[in-house]
């Protein structure tokens, strides 16, 4: 009969220096925006945009629509 073998620790305990912590902490602060707008027509955050303030979804919308404009038949007059 065979032994089962031990199975290892698979969770060791991780310590880090808090100042690398710390300085972690504030790079990720500095990387991030400070405002953000809001979408002018849903409501919900958008990226800064001065000529349109769209969040990525109804700026999608929006593209879409144009195409679908763009690819009807000019003979709705």
């Amino acid at each position: 009969m065979r032994r089962k073998l031990p199975t290892p620790d698979l969770t060791p305990e991780l310590t880090v220096d808090p100042e690398i912590l710390e300085n972690a902490k504030r790079s990720l602060e500095a990387e991030q925006p400070k405002v953000m707008a809001k979408c002018s027509v849903c409501g919900s955050e958008a990226t800064p945009n001065p000529t349109e303030q769209l969040c990525w979804v109804c700026r999608r919308l929006k593209i879409s629509a144009w195409r679908d404009i763009e690819t009807q038949s000019p003979a709705q007059e």
